[in-house]
């Protein structure tokens, strides 16, 4: 008797709180709360955010058994879905395109769907139907492995803010058009593109990360950039033609306009894109707001990429961290640089007064490599460590590399210089 007189917490629970229990369940857990109590029943299809993948369902070493089960599973859980779908996301190894996705995105453009993702398998890749881009409520839209083709009479989406699209096939005029009509995108992802050529347009920017095959990169109109990672994928061919046929400054072209950037990460040709056309920069850039550079792959053979990293660097007054890496194709030469070339780029009133971290890895213990960490020790007051690693090819030089350093002069009486042997 004292059982059955016993208070069922579960359904005394206010509706908010079982809400809230739901939103943070799986999908699959949500919907069989059903069976708890009348008060819980169906109460999963109010749930605003639906959050789908592989475990779903149960497992079958037939993938296509899988991705049926899932495609019923995901099908159903809209039918009796009642109530506004802010979220909608399938994360799937086995889920490749097919109608029924047709049907799911149709479904939301009429639900006010505001955060979509699409994430599926590795087989055939899914055509984006027209459909999505009559969801106008959206604010954040995230698609892999498939095509995007907007339609004639697409006028952009007017409250997206994140755009995140992961080896999506996609006309270079189209993304183009696609970013630039998004009037208040804030973050962009474009990652194993191959669009060659790509200006971007986006007054409202403060996240960028692209990554991908380019020959021409233009930052138009994003004067509120604050952080971006840049990867470029070329071949040595590539770069000498780009060398012969680009007109202008790359790095002005693209650095001249972001005085907000706070965090700027280059990798592979990052520095050898921005060296094309350098002689040519000629105002002062001042990126006040840089605190964090990270730049990697940095031939320290190419007079050209090492201005790149001086004139960035210089031009970040309050700099705090500085990481950057060598070239593995570095060619060991012991020659002695050039002091004109360093006391011309380096002025000796040249100070750092922030900098506190300098990481430097993949080191030959080449001159330039040498004079840009004495540089920095001889110029940065507030410096506290300087981490030198050197590529694990050079085994030699490495004790010569040690005894360099600690003669460098230190403008920081805290600045600690840390060799890593590994």
């Amino acid at each position: 008797m004292e059982n059955a007189s016993a208070p069922d917490l579960l359904s005394d629970l206010p509706l908010s709180a079982i809400e809230g229990i739901l939103t943070l369940l799986p999908i699959r857990d949500a919907i069989r709360t059903s069976v708890l109590s009348t008060k819980w029943r169906y109460r999963w299809a109010r749930v605003p955010q639906l959050v789908f993948d592989d475990k779903c369902v149960k497992f079958s070493p037939d993938k296509a058994i899988v991705e049926t089960r899932l495609i019923k599973f995901i099908t159903h859980a809209l039918l009796l879905h009642n109530g506004p779908i802010h979220k909608f996301k399938v994360r799937s190894l086995v889920l490749q395109g097919c109608a029924d996705i047709d049907q799911w995105i149709l479904f939301l453009s009429r639900n006010d769907v505001t955060e979509l993702s699409l994430e599926l398998g590795e087989g055939e890749w899914f055509r984006v139907p027209s459909c999505l881009f009559s969801c106008k409520t959206l604010t954040h839209l995230e698609l892999s492995r498939c095509e995007l083709d907007p339609p004639p009479g697409f006028r952009g989406f007017c409250c997206l803010k994140t755009l995140n699209l992961q080896q999506v096939l996609v006309a270079p005029e189209a993304i183009e058009s696609l970013i630039s009509s998004c009037p208040l995108l804030e973050n962009l992802t474009l990652l194993y593109y191959d669009g060659l050529d790509l200006n971007i347009n986006a007054p409202n920017l403060k996240f960028l990360c692209l990554e991908g095959e380019f020959k021409e990169l233009c930052l138009e109109d994003t004067p509120l950039l604050q952080v971006m990672s840049i990867t470029l994928y070329m071949n040595t061919d590539e770069i000498q033609e780009h060398f012969e046929q680009s007109s202008g400054c790359n790095f002005v072209k693209f650095l001249g306009g972001v005085p907000h950037l706070e965090r700027l990460i280059g990798h592979v040709y990052f520095t050898k894109y921005l060296s094309i056309g350098i002689d040519q920069w000629k105002p002062p850039l001042i990126y006040g707001r840089l605190k964090i550079i990270e730049l990697y792959q940095v031939s320290f053979e190419d007079i050209k990429e090492i201005l790149v990293v001086l004139r960035l660097i210089i031009n970040s007054p309050n700099l705090q961290e500085l990481h950057i890496s060598g070239s593995q194709n570095t060619m060991v030469t012991l020659e002695t640089p050039n002091s004109y070339f360093w006391e011309t780029e380096c002025p000796s009133d040249c100070t750092f007064k922030r900098l506190k971290t300098v990481t430097m890895t993949d080191m030959y213990g080449v001159p330039h490599e040498m004079e840009l960490i004495k540089f920095l020790l001889g110029n940065s007051s507030a410096l506290e460590k300087i981490c030198i690693a050197p590529c694990m090819y050079v085994t030699e030089r490495r004790l010569n590399m040690l005894v360099e350093l600690v003669r460098f002069r230190r403008a920081s009486p805290l600045a600690e210089i840390i060799f890593i042997q590994e």
